[in-house]
Parts: structure tokens; C-alpha cells; sequence
């Protein structure tokens, strides 16, 4: 970081001393930020002619998403989502719509200008120490490390992919996989056989769509009648994760996208539920029309005979 954007960075890491920010405009801050950033990307030279792509469709479709959670009054919350998907929401209490959003651009901001930092790149010393750390948390062999078959191994696989890349950019890539580990997606690949490098390959690519998420919302849909109930606890556990993650400061993408995916699930429970309801009392109106014209015509076959 250059000088100005250390000082920027002392103030906004002060959150209990609010006077000293007022004079921060952190939305547009953020803005400039990712400005520079995305034409600095497009004016660079690259062989990934994919991730250009990419980056040209964010850059027309706009750099910053802020989204306001509904909300009849304070305090209010806001998520603002960067352009490579990472999405970042405010810290603290706040009484105004403005104020959530100054505010969760400021968490942005810094952890944008965080993920800028040396320390923050993906190298070879830190996936060594990285891998170290995961095998002692997991009880686990480092050699394993050397075996894609294993998580380790896929962690692995993984980082050597980024080399060069920041931490940032990692996380975005491992949101999908997390989601698609939640929502028993690579179960499912593994029991079709398919290798855990033809997965990675293909969903590094894919990354996060609205098919992927639409999917996602079918398959818990179609868990519910097997487990009625499971939707809906599943999206208050992902609510409550979402709101301490987002108190912390945290990335919030990956609880963000579950609690989307299950709301929509759960939508769509309703409107199915509603269907058959509906259904099936127009199946018992007609019922009773057919058994009120049967016993009509029965009670004038009877006048006939008599």
C-alpha cells in the first residue's frame, strides 16, 4: 500500500471513533477502488482469455452490488458484493439505510485494501505452511497432501492453482466448492465416479451462476417430503450463521448464498404445497358435483320406475 492508503486504512480501522470518519466518503472510495482495479486488469495483457472475458462482463455490468435486507425499520442491514463475488455486509448497529451502507462499504474497503498486501498473496511458502496447518487441525498425514483422492490433497490441488492469486480470489473459487459440499453435490459426483480434478477443472471455471443456484434450490426442494421441516431449519440455521458472521466482519458470500438458495427452496415448497391444496379441493368439488348429478339421476331413474 502507498502512504495515502495507509492513512486511509488507520482511520477506518477506528471503528469506535465515528467523528473521525464523517468526512470519509467510503462509498465512492470503494468505487475508485475497484475502478482502478478492474481497468487495470483489462489494460494487462493475459492469456486467460476466459477470466478477461469475465472481467469485461463485470466491468459492463457494473463494479459494485449493494443490497439492502428487508427490513420494516432499525437497525438496518446492508451487503455489498465486489466483483469477483466476495461479499462483505455491515459491522455495526445502524439506525439508517445510509448508514448501513457507508457502513458495509467501509468493511469492504478494508478488507479490499487488506487483500492488496504481500502477506495476502497465494505463494509457495504459504500453501507449505498452509498445508502444514491443515494436517495438524486435521489429524492428518502431510503426505496425504500428495494424494488428490484425499481433502487434504484437494486443498492442495486447489492453492497450487492460485499461485500468484490473493487470498481474496481464493476464497471466491472455494465458495462454490463449500456449496457444493454442503449441498451434496460431490457426493454425488463421487458416487458417478468422476475424478476430483474433472470437478475442479469444471467448477473453476463454471464458478457461481443462477443455474448452479437454481439447482441447488431443486435438489433441498426435493428433500423435503422426505424430511418435512428440513427447509425450514435449515435456512434458520444459515440465517443465524449469516448474521454472526456478518458481526464479525467476515466474507459473508458463502452463508449469503445458502440462505438465498433455501428461501428459494422454501418459496417454491410453498407454492407447490399451495397447488396441490388447490388441487386437490377442486378435485373434491368435482367429486361432490359428480356425486350430486349420480344422485340426482338416480332419484329420477326411481321416480321413472315407480
Amino acid at each position: 500500500m502507498n502512504k495515502v492508503e495507509e492513512i486511509i486504512m488507520s482511520y477506518l480501522l477506528r471503528r469506535e471513533h465515528e467523528g473521525e470518519l464523517k468526512d470519509l466518503n467510503v462509498v465512492a472510495m470503494l468505487h475508485n477502488f475497484w475502478e482502478k482495479k478492474q481497468k487495470s486488469r483489462l489494460s494487462a495483457p493475459s492469456s486467460d482469455s476466459e477470466g478477461s472475458d469475465r472481467s469485461r462482463a463485470a466491468n459492463r455490468e457494473g463494479l459494485l452490488l449493494y443490497e439492502s435486507a428487508p427490513c420494516p425499520g432499525p437497525p438496518y442491514v446492508c451487503y455489498v458484493t465486489l466483483p469477483g463475488g466476495s461479499c462483505f455486509g455491515n459491522y455495526k448497529v445502524c439506525d439508517t439505510q445510509a448508514e448501513a451502507r457507508r457502513d458495509a462499504a467501509r468493511v469492504a474497503l478494508m478488507n479490499s485494501f487488506v487483500n492488496e498486501l504481500p502477506c495476502r498473496r497465494i505463494t509457495p511458502d504459504f500453501i507449505t505452511q498452509s498445508l502444514q496447518q491443515a494436517a495438524t487441525n486435521s489429524a492428518v498425514s502431510i503426505e496425504d497432501a500428495c494424494d488428490s483422492s484425499t481433502s487434504i490433497g484437494i486443498y492442495s490441488l486447489l492453492l497450487h492453482s492460485f499461485i500468484g492469486r490473493t487470498m481474496l480470489e481464493f476464497q471466491e473459487m472455494m465458495t462454490v466448492f463449500q456449496l457444493l459440499q454442503w449441498n451434496g453435490t460431490l457426493k454425488a459426483l463421487r458416487e458417478k465416479q468422476c475424478s476430483r480434478k474433472s470437478v475442479i477443472a469444471y467448477y473453476s471455471q463454471r464458478g457461481l451462476d443462477e443455474c448452479m443456484r437454481s439447482s441447488m434450490a431443486l435438489d433441498w426442494l426435493g428433500r423435503e417430503p422426505r424430511s418435512p421441516g428440513q427447509l425450514g431449519e435449515e435456512l434458520q440455521v444459515a440465517q443465524r450463521e449469516l448474521v454472526l458472521a456478518r458481526r464479525e466482519g467476515l466474507e459473508l458470500r458463502f452463508y449469503k448464498e445458502k440462505t438465498e438458495i433455501l428461501s428459494l427452496a422454501l418459496s417454491q415448497a410453498y407454492v407447490h404445497t399451495e397447488t396441490w391444496s388447490q388441487s386437490q379441493s377442486q378435485s373434491q368439488e368435482h367429486d361432490q358435483l359428480s356425486l350430486n348429478t349420480l344422485t340426482s339421476q338416480e332419484s329420477e331413474t326411481e321416480k321413472s320406475i315407480l
